[in-house]
């Protein structure tokens, strides 16, 4: 059976050893000097050998003594090194996280808190995976990555969902639509007849009184770059979350839908019984706290 060794009684042990001294390694461990004899005793009794000679004024190691001097510090120094590494793991100062998450909030809500995550976590490695809802979904499902922001839109007995905000759909088209020109709210009933594009967040409407446009819709796009190309060229109009539609954009306006008002729901997910590393749940409350206030300045 081996022994079981004590890192203090270790470390007295060093001190000794490399101050020749019991009064001077007692004196720097701020420790008495029986103290540190006794350690040192028990340790050779665990061993069941002696470190240090017996009598005599000057502390000298014994054969064995030398032989374990290098083994016990090179002991010390991997113990101490695994210390400090996981003080840092769980005070979030180093790891690795790993999110997935739907474009428009990818680039239009993440990168100024990540910039200052990141700024006052330098040791953190994060990675960004992002793609459709239900892709967000089935990624933290699976284990790949460790929280997901996105809405939620089928219901998961593996996942938890806590809603942050409500990002509002609206209808885009080119900016000299005659859309633009019509007075008061939009309503539904306005878009009936237009040439209507479907995307990856179309079913949004599905179970409101607009849903009746989607049958009437001839193009669908997946992609959103080649979604936008076809808006700015004026093919059709199109319905998308706010906080998807491109804000730079020029060519393109975005005009709320009042009538019937949807929105969907921006929230983080998680795995239900799966606890989240230091890092990623620092990552996760530090950017729920960010995303929640800039949901004040959507519509």
């Amino acid at each position: 059976m081996l022994p079981e060794l004590k890192i203090a009684q270790l470390r007295y042990f060093l001190l000794v050893a490399e101050l020749k001294s019991f009064h001077a390694a007692a004196r720097q461990a701020y420790r008495t000097q029986p103290a540190i004899s006794l350690a040192v005793r028990e340790l050779e009794q665990k061993l069941g050998q002696a470190l240090i000679e017996k009598g005599g004024g000057r502390v000298e190691l014994t054969p064995f003594g030398e032989h374990c001097l290098p083994l016990f510090r090179g002991l010390i120094d991997h113990h101490d090194r695994i210390a400090r590494e996981v003080m840092l793991l769980a005070r979030h100062e180093i790891g690795q996280v790993s999110i997935a998450t739907v474009p428009s909030v990818a680039s239009r809500l993440l990168p100024g808190p990540l910039a200052r995550f990141v700024a006052e976590h330098p040791n953190v490695q994060i990675s960004i995976q992002d793609g459709t809802a239900d892709s967000v979904q089935q990624l933290l499902a699976q284990g790949q990555v460790d929280f997901g922001i996105s809405s939620m839109w089928m219901a998961d007995e593996q996942l938890e969902f806590a809603p942050m905000l409500n990002d509002q759909v609206g209808v885009v088209c080119r900016a000299d639509h005659p859309l633009l020109q019509a007075a008061g709210e939009l309503h539904w009933s306005h878009l009936q007849g237009l040439p209507m594009i479907r995307n990856g967040t179309s079913r949004l409407l599905e179970g409101t009184e607009a849903e009746g446009l989607l049958e009437h819709s001839r193009l669908s796009i997946s992609n959103m770059i080649s979604l936008i190309a076809m808006l700015e060229e004026g093919v059709g109009i199109s319905t998308l979350p706010y906080l998807a539609f491109p804000q730079e954009n020029e060519k393109l306006a975005f005009l709320p839908l009042a009538e019937p008002k949807v929105e969907r729901q921006i929230g983080m997910l998680t795995r239900k019984g799966h606890s989240l590393s230091p890092a990623a749940g620092a990552l996760m409350m530090f950017l729920k706290e960010c995303v929640v206030s800039s949901g004040e300045r959507l519509p």
